[in-house]
């Protein structure tokens, strides 16, 4: 059974950092499009960054430029770093693979089929 394991969050001031990892068991993430979602309350799930198996990378608008996805393929872990992070930024943000297939198809959540806990960011201003 494929396994999803976020940790890294935690409560931050504005213009802090933090770098979120995501562990992934029975799930190469080297070989797979990979994904970092986030869901604020009373706001839909919305893609933050994903990569796909050649470690290309697309962003949100809202985080180019602050956040950075990467992986470790040795220790088949996700991570996303998170800079300059702002009160919108708030949310529980989730680790997600696709599931099937080398190349990233949908920035949508319909196309991932496995999902981590969820770790929650708090940014305070």
């Amino acid at each position: 059974q494929v396994q999803l394991v976020e940790s890294g969050g935690g409560s931050v001031q504005a213009g802090g950092s933090l770098r979120l990892s995501c562990a992934a068991s029975r799930y190469y993430v080297s070989r797979a499009c990979m994904a970092w979602f986030r869901q604020a309350p009373g706001k839909d799930r919305e893609m933050v960054a994903r990569i796909n198996g050649s470690g290309d990378s697309v962003y949100a608008d809202s985080v180019k430029g602050r956040f950075t996805i990467s992986r470790d393929n040795d220790k088949n872990t996700l991570y996303l770093q998170m800079n300059s992070l702002e009160p919108d930024d708030t949310a529980m943000y989730y680790c997600a693979a696709q599931g099937g297939g080398y190349s990233c198809y949908s920035s949508r959540s319909e196309a991932f089929g496995y999902w981590g806990q969820g770790t929650q960011v708090t940014v305070s201003s």
